[in-house]
């Protein structure tokens, strides 16, 4: 922790209370949540940025699309649009934001929608096409909406259990926020965690008994794809190339794709690529092949070199009892 976050520990009291006294309003429903007769499910985390969401909602996309009408909703962070949009052929990046959009490119089949008034995005989704399946992306602490299912993600490296709460930590809400949770998954987890560690981390948790706890851990692809060809990433991992990511906590990425010497270019999460950057990019590059995230990509293609481009896939993997996150949400669908 550094001393800025340090000095401003006064602020942080003062914000978790805020947010502990609209957490009882709504708890208490003097603050109205919305129910809706479908099933929703929130995926969300109670710190900032960086624990997988993305995966994990097309984890689900993937679970369930081939048997249920599946809908998206965002709110579509820095986004250069308002209000409702349902994704369509003229739909990009900086209309949707760049992870809906990814998801629109990815799973044409399904809905994609944004819209940061939570409660009227379903409601509009429900009034264009009943969808049989709602996944509300980040929306843990949209609480105008009571959905029916919620998945907290908590990173590997970064458990909600070791912070504090905004600004002094990353945490957006108090740890107790938690208990709104029917499934906590700890992301982002080493491919080999030990028994021993699994329950570690369990006990540091603290779940209540009707809670259910789940290990993930990110896993790349093989290969690196651009519009027009794919490439695999042990042909590649020694040649020298520009590695591009503006994503939040992107170190695993660089270090799955690097070698000595590569250029590493990095941007803040969700970054809106400006003239200025693809110039100082297209020089850096001089040719080289640019490799970047999947997000990054639906907001750079177009921008660059489509010889030049490419990114790499992640998905979610999940490490023990898969089977078991999965009967969790077919569960609740099938009862709702």
């Amino acid at each position: 922790m550094n001393i800025l976050r340090k000095i401003l520990f006064p602020f942080a009291i003062l914000y978790g209370f805020i947010t502990a006294f609209r957490n009882f309003l709504f708890d208490k429903g003097i603050l109205k949540s919305h129910s809706f007769d479908l099933p929703i499910i929130a995926v969300g985390n109670l710190s900032v940025g960086g624990t997988g969401k993305t995966p994990q909602i097309e984890y689900l996309i993937r679970l369930f699309s081939p048997t249920h009408k599946i809908a998206t909703l965002s709110r579509g962070y820095k986004r250069k649009s308002e209000g409702f949009i349902l994704a369509d052929a003229n739909s990009n990046a900086e209309i949707l934001g760049d992870e809906p959009f990814q998801f629109y490119k990815k799973f044409p089949n399904i809905l994609v929608a944004v819209d940061a008034n939570r409660k009227n995005g379903i409601e509009q989704l429900v009034n264009i096409s009943k969808p049989d399946i709602v996944l509300l992306d980040d929306a843990f602490q949209h609480r105008k909406v009571k959905a029916g299912f919620y998945i907290l993600l908590t990173a590997y490296n970064d458990l909600y259990a070791d912070d504090f709460i905004l600004p002094t930590g990353n945490l957006r809400e108090s740890r107790s926020g938690a208990e709104r949770a029917n499934i906590v998954v700890v992301t982002k987890c080493p491919a080999n965690l030990s028994e021993k560690e699994k329950n570690s981390i369990e006990r540091k948790l603290q779940l209540e008994s009707k809670q259910k706890l789940f290990f993930t851990s990110i896993v790349y692809d093989e290969f690196i794809f651009s519009e027009e060809k794919q490439l695999t990433v042990s042909e590649i991992k020694n040649s020298e190339k520009v590695l591009l990511a503006g994503i939040a906590k992107p170190e695993p990425f660089f270090d799955y794709l690097k070698n000595e010497n590569d250029t590493i270019l990095t941007y803040p999460d969700h970054h809106h690529f400006s003239e200025k950057d693809i110039l100082e990019i297209t020089s850096k590059a001089e040719g080289k092949i640019i490799i970047t995230t999947e997000k990054d990509f639906v907001r750079l293609k177009g921008n660059l070199p489509v010889a030049q481009l490419f990114y790499l896939p992640i998905m979610s993997q999940f490490l023990f009892e898969q089977n078991g996150f999965d009967d969790c949400i077919k569960k609740f669908i099938s009862n709702t």
